[in-house]
């Protein structure tokens, strides 16, 4: 896992890609896109961002 903004992780079973995807029901590739956006520390900021992605599905 990578700590850096702008690089999306590239192992597909990363912790926060997993944690990301079950608790929200995003994709893999819309939770990798947000962390490559947000950084993979800002819990708060993909959480919200990804709730957002969730909303406009419905």
């Amino acid at each position: 896992m990578t700590d850096e903004q702008g690089k999306a992780p590239s192992n597909p079973d990363d912790p926060v890609v997993r944690r990301l995807v079950n608790e929200t029901g995003i994709t893999q590739m819309q939770a990798r896109e947000l962390i490559a956006l947000l950084g993979a520390l800002s819990w708060a900021s993909l959480l919200r961002e990804a709730q957002i992605l969730t909303a406009g599905k419905r």
